[in-house]
């Protein structure tokens, strides 16, 4: 019986040692495997080598109001003027709006899967869907989103973080 255990113990730590060295082996054998890539909601990935990781927390996002504000909206996007210019539109996830023209200030939400902003100047824009991309619709103080846009240019969400 004592020469069974032994014999399953010599089996068991040579089993652990090859394992071992074929996991480093393996390890060592690529780059992408020391290193840990986490990508990001609107697609963009950034690498990390784990030797450079001390700890990784997990927090939870804040909370958005059911329906209210996806996040692919959330974020910087650039959109054109209307006359051949652009200019920057940054939605937050709390509701308010900025923009790098006229009043800056402005607040937005989604209705029928597109972002409303109302500006504080009286201007309105929408970002919406339109085909693989987004167009940006611009409506006049006086004009409500129901009326015909002033001008229609396109939208393209910034990646880089806010």
């Amino acid at each position: 019986m004592r020469q069974f255990e032994r014999t399953t113990w010599i089996i068991a730590a040579l089993a652990a040692a090859f394992i071992g060295t074929s996991l480093t082996a393996n390890a060592a054998s690529g780059e992408d495997r020391n290193s840990i890539v986490i990508t990001f909601k609107d697609g963009h990935q950034q690498s990390f080598p784990v030797a450079d990781v001390a700890r990784i927390e997990f927090t939870s996002p804040a909370p958005i109001a059911a329906g209210s504000l996806p996040a692919h909206f959330v974020g910087k996007w650039k959109v054109g003027d209307g006359s051949g210019g652009s200019f920057l539109i940054t939605l937050q996830r709390n509701g308010e709006a900025n923009k790098t023209i006229g009043g800056p200030h402005g607040t937005w939400t989604v209705v029928d899967g597109e972002a409303r902003i109302t500006w504080d100047d009286g201007w309105r824009d929408a970002i919406r869907k339109a085909g693989d991309g987004y167009d940006k619709a611009a409506f006049e103080p006086g004009k409500t989103f129901s009326d015909s846009p002033s001008n229609v240019a396109t939208a393209k969400k910034n990646t880089e973080p806010i």
